[in-house]
């Protein structure tokens, strides 16, 4: 049962990203081409903005994001925030995008800092800081609190092409250390603005139970489980010393869709493949944050297992609603996976969520707006009758 002491989001959560409305990613798209100017297309990111926090607040959702509408993709918040990469203005195209299952981002092409690969041409420096900017108006346009979403730094490090970035950075060690510095400061400004709770993006961390990932890492000279122990602490040295902000970390496996031939509808893709069994007890035990924010939404997540290693003071959050099927979950069927959950972890330290956000970059396939918003409604009921 939620306390006066413990925050409503605690049982029920948002990854970050909602589904842009149709004139804002015509806007986006005419901003890009030139044909609308910035302030313009601030206009419509604000009012855009109030919409769906007006939404939220009807809905009486325990905690606030702004759909990361001012965004071009959720990888933004850091790729958009330094100056130092080569960069360029354009994201990479899926290859296989016909095709249902796995799918390969073009990670190597020229395309947005964090996006794709890139080398630097000189140290990272914070030019911008993305996050804070967009939670301070945020905060100023709804009384619920406001959750900010950052990319970690085994992300960003992950993108980062060292090998040919030697003259600025002494390898991989040299540019986390420096990673970390910068999304201190960032965070440092939002704890200050008084943002209650941060969410840490932290989609690589499946690349470790993913052969091809794992792969790819060799064949650049890389030790996996050396990427992964310095991931960890990099994490660990992120969120230390903010004791007013509560740190969630989301780990899941990619975010593609594509429409089904057959029978119409939006289905999954994805970039990762394997279970968290693999690497649960080393993150679960490791890692600092409280609250880990995990993909449950079908069978390529595994079973419930790994939760076990789970530490009595951290909360699961439980990813059971999927932004990329349109099919709307019932609350009968969340209730009995959350039932089901609890055989390994205490449904006192469970809370329920999407799988990841509904929209994590601009245009592309989604759900529908109608649906997602079904989706949310059920998570909300779900929560009250479990918990109260």
């Amino acid at each position: 049962m939620t306390t006066s002491q413990t925050p409503a989001w605690h049982r029920v959560d948002q990854i970050g990203s909602l589904i842009r409305p149709a004139g804002l990613v015509e806007a986006f798209k005419k901003f890009d081409q030139r044909e609308l100017d910035e302030a313009s297309l601030r206009t419509q990111q604000d009012q855009a903005i109030r919409d769906i926090l007006a939404r939220q607040e009807a809905m009486k959702f325990p905690v606030a994001v702004d759909g990361e509408f001012r965004r071009e993709g959720f990888q933004d918040s850091f790729g958009q925030a330094v100056s130092g990469f080569v960069g360029g203005d354009e994201n990479p195209s899926q290859e296989g995008a016909a095709r249902p299952g796995r799918v390969e981002s073009g990670l190597e092409a020229l395309g947005r800092p964090v996006s794709t690969r890139q080398p630097a041409v000189a140290r990272l420096k914070l030019t911008n800081n993305v996050p804070l900017d967009e939670y301070l108006w945020t905060s100023a346009a709804t009384t619920l609190p406001v959750k900010v979403a950052i990319i970690g730094p085994d992300r960003v490090a992950q993108r980062f092409r060292w090998e040919e970035s030697l003259s600025v950075y002494d390898g991989l060690d040299d540019f986390v250390n420096d990673v970390v510095s910068i999304e201190r400061e960032m965070i440092s400004g939002l704890a200050e603005a008084g943002c209650p709770y941060v969410q840490i993006d932290a989609p690589g961390y499946t690349a470790y139970v993913d052969a091809p990932s794992m792969e790819r890492m060799r064949s650049r000279g890389e030790d996996p489980q050396r990427n992964l122990a310095r991931s960890i602490a990099a994490d660990n040295a992120l969120i230390d010393a903010f004791p007013d902000v509560e740190f969630g970390i989301h780990i899941c496996k990619g975010n593609s869709r594509m429409i089904d031939p057959a029978s119409g509808k939006v289905v999954a893709r994805w970039h990762r493949e394997g279970f968290y069994d693999a690497i649960a007890e080393q993150l679960f035990n490791e890692l600092n944050h409280k609250r880990f924010l995990l993909e449950y939404d079908d069978e390529r997540s595994g079973s419930f297992e790994p939760l076990r290693f789970i530490p009595k003071d951290r909360i699961a959050v439980l990813g059971l609603v999927s932004t990329k099927r349109s099919d709307v979950e019932t609350v009968d069927e969340l209730k009995r996976r959350i039932e089901d959950a609890s055989k390994y972890l205490p449904v006192e330290q469970l809370s329920i969520s999407p799988q990841c956000g509904f929209a994590s970059g601009i245009g592309g396939i989604t759900v529908g707006e109608d649906a997602q918003w079904r989706k949310l409604e059920n998570l909300l009921e779900t929560a009250r009758q479990v918990w109260g």
